[in-house]
């Protein structure tokens, strides 16, 4: 078979027509594994070096573009998934070649002048173009990698990028989290969608971070599309669904609150509070540790908005702080993002915590565990504290010199650049 590959060419093996034979007007299929795993490997070795070359691939993208192109036809979902997975890596040379290798977008802005040069602009066109049409695909594998590409695209090029194909991007995806696009009506039909398969998952958990990548690139943009997305994504925080769905939609919603900031607050009250409410009830750490990160992250967004709910959300979080953080990791990254959400709740509106109770026992849950992405967050708030010199904070001294002391030891993960601000903070707690 490789043999045959070479015969048609450098790429001209990606046509499958000499894999038909007729046979008194009937078609036979005969599906050649050598053939298709040198198929596959060309297509990988492409999009490797388009994501490694940088600029020097440009001369050839034309060319690769038109073998992937056809390749994403192919009738093998081998063939169509490795393609999917290429073609992200078109765009890298052009970016590298025409913008020093990073687009300089803002978050939601389609009104000022479209930073992609015109290269870039049509390479991106292209790309997109395959990538969504293969959301329409019957194969599950290939369209999480399609939603995985169109995502990375999106959040390299920005929203210029996604702006001519939003709205055949965004109602692609809505069917993808409502089970109702062609790679799922196929298995629906077959009787084969039980819920908690792993290649269901797959499509669902592509599907719900691409729209965290709409979110990433739109921002407020995409508040119009909440009343769609929100009742399908969840959807998958019912009690009913396995404990990686309810992870999936509670960590979703943290992710719009992050981005679309106060323009979440129309949905506060009859979405986010009763989803972070119910997630830090779950019995599930990780929908838990998801809970606890929205309750924080909307608070900091929401601000005064939602000062009125910080006693049930507080009460929501206590249990979590009784957490063993030792009884594994989903444990201790639930208690630090327990800590983390105090953390944020304090610093949007400290006068609304009744810190006398609280603040020791978050005091208690440091230094964080495992999540070291708060690390910013909860040393944020204490060197602030200590900064305005809150009377709770000066009252704790002892317990402060203890975490400043840890959080600077040898082997600590906390970044140098906090690490120096804490050593440097360490003498007003003698």
């Amino acid at each position: 078979p490789a043999e045959e590959a070479e015969k048609a060419g450098e790429f001209g093996a990606f046509d499958d027509s000499d894999n038909e034979d007729e046979e008194g007007g009937n078609f036979v299929w005969h599906v050649r594994t050598a053939l298709l795993e040198v198929k596959k490997g060309a297509i990988t070795a492409v999009g490797e070096l388009a994501a490694h070359t940088g600029a020097a691939f440009c001369p050839h993208l034309e060319s690769v573009m038109q073998v992937l192109q056809k390749a994403a036809s192919n009738w093998h979902p081998l063939i169509k998934c490795e393609v999917a997975d290429a073609l992200p890596s078109m765009v890298v040379p052009s970016v590298a070649a025409h913008h020093n290798g990073e687009i300089q977008w803002v978050k939601g802005d389609v009104s000022s002048a479209n930073p992609m040069s015109q290269h870039t602009s049509a390479v991106v066109s292209a790309v997109l173009t395959e990538l969504i049409a293969m959301l329409k695909d019957d194969d599950k594998t290939t369209v999480a990698k399609a939603c995985e590409g169109i995502q990375s695209v999106i959040e390299l090029c920005g929203p210029h990028a996604l702006l001519p194909v939003a709205n055949e991007c965004l109602t692609s995806t809505h069917e993808l989290l409502t089970k109702t696009s062609p790679c799922q009506i196929n298995d629906e039909y077959l009787g084969e969608v039980p819920e908690d398969d792993d290649d269901h998952d797959l499509v669902t958990q592509a599907a719900c971070d691409l729209v965290g990548g709409f979110c990433r690139v739109m921002g407020a943009q995409f508040a119009q599309y909440l009343p769609q997305f929100l009742p399908a994504v969840c959807e998958y925080a019912k009690s009913s669904r396995p404990p990686r769905d309810r992870s999936m939609a509670i960590g979703w919603l943290s992710e719009v609150a992050q981005e679309l900031e106060d323009s979440i607050f129309d949905y506060w009250k009859p979405v986010f509070l009763p989803a972070t409410l119910a997630g830090l009830g779950d019995p599930s750490d990780d929908v838990k540790r998801n809970a606890a990160f929205s309750a924080g992250v909307c608070c900091e967004k929401l601000r005064e908005r939602v000062i009125g709910d910080y006693p049930q959300i507080l009460q929501g979080l206590e249990p979590l702080f009784g957490i063993d953080p030792s009884s594994g990791e989903s444990a201790a990254a639930c208690v630090d993002n327990a800590a983390a959400a105090v953390a944020r709740m304090i610093m949007a509106s400290p006068g609304n915590v009744p810190m006398a109770q609280v603040f020791p026992a978050f005091l208690k849950l440091l230094p964080l565990k495992t999540d070291m992405t708060e690390n910013e967050t909860v040393y944020t708030c204490l060197l602030g504290l200590l900064q305005v010199q809150h009377p709770d904070a000066l009252s704790q001294k002892s317990e402060l010199q203890r975490i400043f002391t840890e959080a600077t030891a040898p082997g600590s993960k906390v970044d140098e650049e906090i690490q120096a601000k804490l050593r440097q903070a360490m003498p007003a707690l003698q």
